[in-house]
């Protein structure tokens, strides 16, 4: 039967499978630049795709460690701490770092646009919840106080 440990478990994997995915594509980075390069545009913009490939890479691998310490503080069953808050504002943060080099990105190819857009929502989207978990510790602190 499927219960929280499982879906918590699965999401550790599941971030794991990412670190792998980022390092290979940090790894790859110079074939991946040449692969979209030919497909961009004109030539010479491979340069311009590897800078944005290893300035992406910062934050995302920042975003998956700080994701992976939240799933292990929520496995130990420290769910509406303060850590978890800091943690998802760093996430939120590094979306938008994200979303912002994609942005700079769309000057010499228009489709990283659209993954701006997409970090971005996610990094509101994150915010959001960042806030409720904030709002829950500051309960769960009034509770803990209350005699």
């Amino acid at each position: 039967m499927w219960n929280d440990d499982k879906s918590i478990v699965l999401s550790r994997i599941c971030v794991l499978v990412f670190m792998v995915l980022l390092v290979f594509t940090a790894v790859t980075a110079p074939w991946l630049a040449h692969r979209l390069s030919e497909y961009a545009g004109p030539t010479g913009m491979a340069a311009y795709f590897i800078i944005t490939i290893y300035a992406g890479c910062i934050p995302a691998g920042l975003l998956l460690a700080s994701l992976f310490q939240v799933l292990r503080r929520i496995e130990r069953g420290e769910v509406f701490i303060a850590k978890n808050v800091d943690s998802l504002r760093h996430i939120s943060w590094y979306c938008f770092i994200g979303a912002g080099i994609c942005l700079v990105s769309f000057i010499y190819y228009i489709p990283w646009v659209m993954v701006a857009v997409a970090a971005a929502f996610v990094g509101l989207i994150v915010r959001v919840v960042k806030n409720i978990v904030a709002r829950a510790v500051s309960l769960q602190d009034d509770a803990d106080f209350t005699i």
